[in-house]
């Protein structure tokens, strides 16, 4: 899939990393933006490769990985113009979507997840994508919640499972 997954919503401006890291007027770079992001905090519950970004060298890194497995969006607090957060995308084939995402710390609690994700289902709906599956950790109930909340529903897991699975089906008219 090549596609052009940029959107907005009434507070976030959504969209390719490379080009949206370069829009604030401060001179900020994409391994500072990354670097900033991921603090322990953040990525506590994600894999061991997300753990320890926090510098430049280690987040160009970081960045060129993930590059190389899927689309990588960035996401922009309108107010501020600031970079919030990372919408991670993961083409399964080319109607089927795997997501990850992730917010800093001074932006939870405020509803953005919720409306970063509804934003993405709404683009979603717009497209010809049938499906969007996500994988979010067995501690992470905000996570958990954001995506019921956009109605996604949870896959059965066994009791070992360290992560639920969410998914989204669309009816299209191709169905």
């Amino acid at each position: 899939m090549n596609r052009n997954y940029s959107f907005s919503t009434g507070r976030l401006i959504v969209g390719d990393w490379h080009t949206l890291s370069g829009q604030d007027g401060a001179a900020i770079t994409l391994p500072e933006v990354v670097a900033t992001l991921l603090t322990p905090t953040v990525t506590r519950s994600l894999p061991p490769a997300w753990q320890g970004v926090d510098t430049a060298e280690r987040a160009r890194a970081w960045i060129q990985e993930r590059d190389q497995e899927g689309v990588t969006l960035l996401v922009i607090e309108r107010s501020s113009n600031r970079p919030i957060g990372l919408l991670i995308l993961f083409e399964d084939d080319d109607k089927s979507l795997r997501i990850g995402y992730l917010l800093a710390e001074s932006a939870w609690g405020k509803g953005l997840a919720s409306e970063l994700i509804d934003g993405f289902v709404d683009w979603c709906r717009k497209s010809t994508i049938r499906s969007i599956t996500g994988g979010v950790a067995i501690d992470n109930v905000a996570s958990q919640r954001v995506l019921t909340k956009n109605g996604f529903t949870s896959s059965e897991s066994n009791e070992h499972a360290s992560e639920l699975f969410f998914e989204l089906h669309f009816e299209t008219e191709l169905d």
